[in-house]
């Protein structure tokens, strides 16, 4: 039996016929994403601030100066970036052919079957909603010091933290290109200042002169390797959810694919350049140290020393707001997978439909703000430690978050990657199609190394230190959906088999359904 031919009209009957006789509205509520929304420069703007590429600047980069004592960040960048691209070759080609906001779930059940489906959308799920609520924390955190900095006024870390939950959830609940105009602008501001630092650090480097010596292949030995691969490929995390608005946007087999090599590109060049300003300022031979001393304190001290204090702060403030452009493009992400799994029939009816007014899926971003909220409640209920405390619950909620989100989202893509392989090899792939599979598959096994090194460095990357109970407790929870979701999709296969069949297929299985409906009625 074909998936097609699975598909009943029990669906239809239960809910209802439409009420305008299209197949995207039932009972005066939409089936289906609002389309044309987003071109490429809202779309592209959209994935890249997820990535929150000055956190990644202060952030990130000293963590893997510092901790991994990888002077070779710059290269690592561009090493991934190849990576990536090999990725997305497979994974744009995939795009064309399949338009579905579960994306990555999607993908896997068109290639790998629906079981397979299936677990992919819990682990999406589960991945994505832990990034995003992984920078409450830090977001709570960074605002918190702005308080006491230049207000000198105490105020608790989670306060600003369910600030952002609300304004993230109010915002969910518009329209889309909206949202792209917020995130856009936020970006570009972020993007900018970042680029002048770039600028006043080439024109004024430290001690050691404008050196180049962190694109030497040498400079990527040590045991911090692995790691570092960990919380590199995690800076690029935001390109891979062009799909995920492929029903939202226009031309979408040309701009989704098209987003996402500009923003593999982007992400690439943009922060090779800005690690390898940061050697530049601070000296190669002592960035490690500076880097290990100060942590994000780093970027701001160097910047204070170049461009003065006025700027620095105005920087504080961007570090903010690019978190701020994280969050809410997290939250569309996540509420697209829930809207794309509630109308699959993975998730309750409810959440496949969208807003009448805005055709945003409100279900799905309610969903992810209660489970925003309960979680950054429940980390400030724990909170007994000094904010400045590196083992405060408002720093462990965002490395704890982060590191099972990227997890997941590596998992996704190798996958993904897989997948893309089996979908065409069944659709007949000829020459042609030869080039793509083989830098999928390439792209697959890189990045099933890099999830490798994930789960065997996890104590390192969470700070728990080695022998602790988190270091398998959760990365489990990456495992644990994942199992959860296969055994799922088995028992949707054994007593729902006609949803089992729609897992993957989007809006074509209310194309099936509304024919079926058509042709039973003809009858």
């Amino acid at each position: 039996m074909s998936r097609g031919s699975s598909i009943s009209s029990e669906t239809g009957s239960t809910r209802g016929t439409a009420d305008t006789g299209g197949i995207n509205t039932y009972k005066g509520e939409e089936r289906a994403l609002r389309a044309n929304r987003l071109g490429t420069p809202g779309l592209l703007l959209s994935v890249i601030a997820a990535s929150a590429p000055l956190m990644v600047v202060a952030g990130v980069m000293p963590t893997v100066f510092g901790v991994m004592g990888i002077v070779g960040q710059p290269l690592l960048y561009l090493i991934l970036g190849v990576v990536l691209m090999l990725f997305s070759v497979g994974y744009a080609e995939m795009s064309r052919h399949v338009h579905n906001a579960g994306a990555f779930y999607a993908y896997i059940a068109r290639g790998l079957g629906p079981t397979a489906g299936a677990g992919a959308s819990l682990v999406a799920l589960v991945a994505y909603s832990a990034m995003q609520v992984g920078i409450y924390g830090i977001l709570g955190f960074e605002v918190s010091g702005i308080f006491a900095t230049y207000l000198d006024t105490e105020l608790a870390w989670w306060i600003p933290a369910l600030a952002a939950a609300a304004v993230v959830g109010v915002l969910g609940w518009l329209k889309i290109d909206l949202n792209a105009k917020v995130l856009g602008v936020l970006l570009v501001i972020e993007c900018a200042l970042v680029v002048i630092f770039d600028i006043a650090a080439v024109s004024k480097p430290g001690p050691e002169g404008l050196s180049l010596h962190a694109f030497n292949p040498e400079t990527l030995t040590g045991v911090g390797l692995g790691t570092a691969l960990c919380f590199c490929i995690a800076a690029f995390v935001g390109f891979e959810q062009a799909p995920v608005y492929a029903e939202e946007t226009s031309r979408p087999q040309l701009v989704v694919s098209r987003v996402m090599f500009l923003a593999v590109g982007y992400s690439a060049l943009f922060l090779a350049i800005s690690s390898w300003a940061l050697t530049v300022a601070a000296g190669p031979g002592s960035i490690a140290d500076t880097s290990l001393k100060e942590g994000p304190g780093m970027l701001f001290g160097l910047t204070e020393e170049r461009l003065g204090s006025t700027f620095t702060d105005v920087l504080h403030v961007l570090f903010v707001t690019g978190m701020f452009a994280a969050l809410l493009s997290f939250h569309n992400v996540v509420a697209r997978y829930a809207f794309a799994m509630g109308r699959e029939g993975l998730l309750p009816a409810r959440f496949g439909r969208t807003n009448r007014a805005s055709g945003a899926p409100g279900t799905g971003s309610l969903l992810q703000t209660v489970v925003s909220v309960v979680i950054v409640l429940a980390f400030a209920l724990t909170d007994d430690n000094p904010v400045g405390d590196p083992t405060a619950p408002v720093l462990r909620l965002f490395t704890w978050m982060g590191n099972v989100g990227a997890l997941g989202v590596i998992l996704l893509m190798a996958a993904a990657s897989f997948a893309v392989i089996a979908f065409f090899v069944k659709r007949g792939a000829g020459r042609a199609q030869a080039p793509r599979l083989v830098a999928s598959g390439l792209a697959g096994l890189a990045l099933l190394t890099i999830a490798v090194f994930t789960v065997r460095d996890f104590d390192v990357l969470v700070g728990s230190g080695p022998g602790s109970a988190l270091s398998w407790l959760l990365p489990g929870v990456i495992i644990l959906a994942l199992v959860g979701g296969l055994v799922y999709g088995a028992v949707l296969r054994s007593v729902k088999p006609e949803v089992h069949a729609r897992i993957g297929l989007g809006n074509e299985a209310f194309q099936l359904e509304k024919a079926a409906e058509s042709e039973s009625a003809r009858r």
